[in-house]
């Protein structure tokens, strides 16, 4: 991470995580399929989001690395904050860079795909799983290498189940937990 978060959030920064729980996001609240959410590492941390158009035209939203400018327009929206959150130096600002994400060294990513492929309570096995996990490794149980082999683990084990209601997706939560406080307790480091 590029500015300070908390602990959980620097974390799944750290393992991508956060970047594949976005594409989740971006497929179930926009209706975008996974197959068009393409992630890319980006170092500045000042692109925070890009949209490529049908005629090949991007529109990109860039801002200082600080989650304050993202959080006070979802919260404005649809106008903009009065509250200032500073500029771009344009004058400083002497590159950006993107490149694709290390899949072999970031598989978060990858299960983040899978999860939104297999859909039903995939995602939530997902989620579940890597708080569980993210936890044990904040608390010094688990190596940060074995943050995704645990997730994997949970997965494997994915019973396929679509939820219906509300407490489906409790429930599908709290047996992942189950499963993914197992599979730390089997890792430990």
């Amino acid at each position: 991470p590029t500015w300070s978060m908390g602990p959980k959030i620097s974390v799944d920064s750290s393992t991508l995580m956060n970047k594949g729980l976005e594409v989740i996001e971006a497929n179930e609240l926009f209706g975008v399929g996974l197959d068009r959410v393409e992630v890319v590492v980006h170092p500045q941390s000042v692109v925070h989001s890009m949209v490529e158009f049908t005629d090949g035209a991007t529109v990109a939203q860039l801002s200082r690395p600080d989650m304050r400018l993202c959080i006070g327009y979802a919260l404005a929206y649809p106008d903009r904050s009065r509250v200032a959150f500073g500029a771009l130096d344009w004058g400083s600002l002497r590159r950006l860079d993107f490149e694709p994400p290390d899949l072999e060294v970031f598989p978060c990513i990858r299960l983040a795909y899978e999860a939104g492929r297999t859909g039903g309570t995939a995602p939530a096995w997902l989620n579940a799983a890597n708080e569980v996990a993210v936890a044990a490794f904040l608390d010094r149980e688990l190596p940060w290498l074995a943050i995704p082999a645990v997730i994997e683990d949970v997965l494997a084990g994915h019973d396929g189940a679509m939820p219906e209601t509300v407490d489906d997706v409790v429930g599908a939560d709290e047996e992942a937990r189950r499963r993914a406080r197992t599979a730390v307790l089997r890792r430990a480091a």
